[in-house]
């Protein structure tokens, strides 16, 4: 894992900093938290940040010399000290999930750990710590001393020791991104879009007022025929007038399913005003522009998150490649910066003062650190397993787990004697039985149907003819990647994207149907020197051609990349021909 710059903030309760300048005006997280509650598009974008970060694991970890990050071992202290954080991984994913909303929202967030032998949670370990993660609302400076409200209960949270930390004490931890300007205060990607927010709400309740007006939705029907109103009131024409029109639009919004909110407002006019019958409308060109300035809100608030514009928006136009890039995107530039920042607070004011003052010499050499491998699994696992099953990697366990299933549904001891049996017969077999037909996985492992599972012992190449076949599949990766960038499985849309991609890779992000490779003709004219290749080498052409041509046809199925080390493997039935 490469070294990453963080850019966090974390201050732990002190009486020196309790007694400083505070954070300075932060009334802009009110605004920012009542957009929250108000506008839907906020609290998606939050509630996936959340929820993306919620599914990060948290682990120990030391900075290596090179800047990478090497975990713990199990038994070190640092591991049990992360291991106890939040109450183990349940406690961690909400703590992290929580802090998802707040970096989002008003860019800050509270830690506040107690002692549970004197909270008494039923949630925390007798002996642990009882953790809580608390709002800037729910925590406020008061007379030079810190309260929190947990539970709705007012806790007061006594000053810190400013040069070492107690773990039996309770201890209250900010945790802020920091502004650019001044870095004791909070930013956050909703507080620079509170004036665009709000334009929103305008626009919203412009929408819904359109929509509820009884009068700019069905107009006046003009009859002739007498001027008269369907009124039974005698009042003069003004007043019975603004009368119908105030009963009628009264009765639209009280009964939107009513005929009053269905149906003009009828009118009837003398034969000489009018000839006809005419509908009359109020509608204004601002009806259609208040929607137009609606969507244009809501797409300039999407890009100015800290995820990719498409999250929020919706990935309806977007291939299953093109949904990848961009949740991989918004891992590594919106849920990675925040886990840092969490991982920077945890690591500067919980981990590194235990192991201080329990007397680690490389107390800080250790922090706490992230892992967001869970957030990048590809969707068909249970494919996966089932190969990975097949090959031995992992347990019947695992396998039920990824395929829905669970121990209930194990065979029983008879029924796994009697397979056992039925496998013990097929052991005297000359051919063993054929490997299940299994889907394709989008994983970049090695595909199980590739033909380079023949054996290599004995054979006699040239590094020569290895090296000729090498080219010759690393170039028809390559004029298959130019025609794959214009079919259809490469959308326009992605395909200036694509062009960042090297040819000969294209096929492990796009997804190919075998009988595709054909429709497409993504190896047309691909082996024309294959031929002379092989009498060059003294093998068979026809087998060299198919061998070379199938071992393709199926890395572009499968997005697999080439690797040099298969091709002694994939020659070996032509070396024996030959030979």
């Amino acid at each position: 894992m490469a070294r990453r710059e963080i850019t966090a903030a974390a201050s732990r309760y002190t009486s020196r900093r309790i007694r400083g300048k505070g954070a300075g005006d932060q009334s802009w997280q009110n605004r920012a938290y009542e957009m929250y509650h108000q506008v839907p598009e906020v609290r998606f974008a939050a509630s996936w940040i959340g929820n993306a970060m919620g599914g990060a694991r948290l682990f120990a970890g030391r900075r290596a010399d090179d800047g990478t990050i090497e975990p713990a071992p199990a038994d070190h202290r640092a591991a049990e000290i992360v291991a106890q954080i939040a109450g183990g991984p349940d406690g961690q994913a909400a703590m992290l999930g929580a802090f998802g909303k707040h970096l989002t929202v008003p860019g800050e967030g509270w830690i506040v750990v107690r002692p549970n032998d004197q909270v008494r949670s039923p949630y925390s370990p007798e002996d642990g710590h009882d953790w809580r993660v608390l709002s800037v609302r729910e925590v406020r400076q008061q007379q030079g001393k810190l309260i929190a409200e947990i539970e709705g209960e007012e806790i007061p949270i006594p000053e810190g020791d400013p040069e070492s930390l107690d773990p039996e004490g309770p201890v209250a931890l900010r945790v802020w991104e920091p502004d650019p300007e001044r870095a004791i205060e909070a930013d956050s990607p909703v507080r620079s879009s509170l004036e665009l927010l709000e334009e929103l709400l305008l626009l919203n309740a412009a929408v819904k007022a359109i929509a509820r007006s009884r009068i700019t939705g069905r107009g006046l029907l003009l009859v002739p025929k007498g001027t008269r109103f369907p009124s039974s009131q005698q009042q003069g024409e003004e007043d019975d007038l603004i009368e119908v029109f105030m009963t009628i639009a009264e009765t639209a919004i009280r009964d939107p399913e009513s005929a009053a909110a269905t149906v003009p407002i009828l009118l009837e006019l003398p034969a000489d005003t009018i000839a006809d019958f005419k509908h009359v409308t109020f509608e204004s060109e601002f009806d259609e522009l208040a929607l137009k300035l609606r969507e244009e809100a809501v797409r300039r608030f999407a890009t100015g998150l800290e995820i990719p514009a498409e999250i929020l928006l919706g990935l309806g136009d977007v291939n299953h490649w093109g949904a990848w890039a961009l949740t991989s995107e918004a891992i590594r530039l919106g849920i990675e910066p925040k886990l840092g920042t969490v991982a920077y607070a945890l690591t500067q004011q919980w981990l590194r003062p235990i192991l201080e003052s329990e007397g680690d010499p490389e107390w800080h050499r250790w922090l706490v650190w992230y892992d967001t491998s869970p957030l990048r699994v590809r969707t068909n696992r249970s494919e996966t397993a089932l190969q990975a099953f097949d090959r031995g990697v992992i347990s019947a366990d695992a396998l039920r787990r990824e395929t829905g299933f669970d121990i209930t549904d194990a065979p029983s001891a008879a029924e796994q004697k009697a397979r056992d049996d039925e496998n013990g017969d097929q052991d005297g077999d000359e051919t063993p039985p054929p490997a299940p037909d299994l889907p394709v996985d989008e994983s970049e492992a090695e595909p199980g149907t590739l033909p380079a599972a023949a054996t290599m012992a004995g054979l006699d190449r040239t590094a020569g003819l290895l090296a000729a076949a090498d080219g010759l599949i690393w170039t028809a990766l390559t004029t298959a990647g130019e025609k794959l960038r214009k079919t259809p499985a490469c959308p326009r849309s992605e395909r200036a994207r694509t062009r960042a991609v090297e040819p000969a890779r294209l096929h492990t992000l796009l997804s190919v149907e075998v009988d595709q490779v054909e429709q497409w003709r993504l190896l047309d004219g691909a082996w024309t020197r294959a031929p002379e290749i092989a009498s060059r080498y003294g093998v068979d052409s026809d087998c060299l051609t198919a061998s070379l041509d199938d071992y393709t046809r199926e890395l572009i199925a499968a997005g697999v990349e080439h690797e040099y080390r298969l091709v002694p493997s994939l020659l070996t039935a032509c070396v024996g021909e030959e030979s």
